[in-house]
């Protein structure tokens, strides 16, 4: 019995669920002093607990924090509780999360003038079926980051929308252990992001409308760094022809307007069993960091990318200006660009999908892409390194996913 017992506060421990027999809902309307009744309540939220937002718009002029382990904070649904930020007067966040075991799910987060969702070392941490955008046209005023979780150990995103993120839609950076599927990121600079991180799988979302579609970054001056196993499979990425709406300055400024697929300084990386059609530029681009000498301890060349088994559309038809020369490129290779382009640097690139590959051939970094003559290459071959393990999160935020 003791050990029963022994086992079942080990396993209360591990998913934040303490205080069980103490748990509450705490329920909030919408109506007069929303600001202040939400805050009220995450304040007053301990382990175990549920905060509940009612169905309605909550007109909201700051951002809202949770800091307490184990809450879980649900709408009535994404369509039906609307956290409005367009009164917002700071600068922030519309909600910041820095409590670990955290669940967020069934609610839209509207113009916020930050980010709209952000958790910072928040671990075993779960976005479900939430909505976050930004109203009329896409715009570099918009918030930065739609849901943005970062330093963070277990990750799930899943069945989130995102529209509008002047830098990226879902992004999950200096994070390891990471699962982004069933969502949907549209009109975003970058649909999805995972940057600086280990050990993710982003599969069954789709991207589309966006500038770039899925960006796989490794940056340098970043506290976590040398991003490495990450999965981007069986998504839908198709006509990623937004023009960049980032503002001067931001690193995704640069993404070049019709991009399915950025992989940049990353290693062991897979790409596979995707759907590509409609993209501008390319459908994937394998490309080193090129901004600037790398500091001490940064690898700034791709190693080990494997692209396979890829269904491919249209692409490669209108590059876009981010891409230097790419419009003459596209006329001397026929009139458009092939669906994958590597700008040269780095090791052991592997392509075994049936379309034309493309090399800048820039193996020095230190080397513009613009007046490049690229050629076609052949990467096919068997990878002398081994597939990529799935991902597994801790399986209470898989239940936590699956509770109705």
């Amino acid at each position: 019995m003791r050990n029963w017992v022994m086992a079942g506060a080990a396993l209360l421990l591990a998913t934040g669920l303490t205080d069980g027999a103490m748990a509450r809902t705490i329920s909030v309307a919408a109506g007069p002093d929303a600001q202040t009744r939400l805050q009220l309540a995450l304040i007053e939220a301990t382990s175990g607990d549920v905060v509940e937002i009612g169905a309605g718009t909550f007109d909201l002029t700051d951002g809202l924090n949770l800091d307490a382990d184990g809450v879980t904070v649900r709408g009535a649904g994404a369509e039906r509780t609307i956290l409005n930020f367009a009164g917002q007067l700071g600068a922030g966040e519309g909600l910041l999360v820095t409590g670990d075991h955290v669940v967020l799910r069934d609610f839209t987060v509207r113009d916020t003038r930050g980010d709209g969702i952000k958790s910072k070392q928040a671990h075993n941490i779960v976005y479900l079926n939430l909505r976050v955008d930004w109203s009329g046209e896409p715009k570099a005023s918009n918030g930065a980051y739609g849901v943005y979780p970062v330093e963070s150990e277990n990750v799930l995103v899943d069945g989130v929308f995102v529209r509008g993120a002047s830098d990226a839609g879902i992004y999950v950076g200096q994070s390891r252990n990471i699962i982004v599927r069933d969502s949907v990121a549209v009109q975003n600079v970058a649909g999805i992001e995972i940057e600086n991180s280990y050990n993710a799988d982003v599969h069954d979302n789709v991207a589309t409308g966006n500038t770039g579609g899925i960006l796989v970054f490794d940056l340098p001056g970043l506290p976590q760094q040398g991003g490495h196993n990450v999965r981007v499979f069986d998504n839908v990425i198709i006509n990623n022809m937004t023009a960049n709406f980032a503002p001067a300055g931001n690193i995704v400024a640069s993404v070049p307007t019709g991009t399915g697929v950025i992989i940049m300084a990353n290693r062991d990386v897979e790409v596979f069993d995707n759907i590509f059609d409609g993209n501008g530029t390319a459908d994937v681009l394998i490309s080193g960091y090129r901004y600037g000498a790398a500091p001490a301890g940064y690898t700034p060349a791709p190693q080990r990318v494997r692209i396979l088994a890829n269904i491919h559309g249209r692409s490669g038809f209108a590059p876009g200006p981010q891409f230097p020369g790419g419009a003459q490129m596209a006329a001397a290779m026929g009139g458009s660009l092939p669906p994958i382009i590597w700008d040269g640097s780095g090791s052991e690139i592997r392509v075994s999908d049936t379309v034309h590959v493309a090399s800048l051939g820039l193996p020095d970094l230190s080397q513009s892409r613009e007046g490049a003559s690229p050629t076609m290459v052949d990467l096919t071959g068997d990878a002398p390194w081994p597939r990529l393990p799935t991902i597994t999160l801790p399986a209470a935020m898989e239940a936590a996913a699956n509770q109705p």
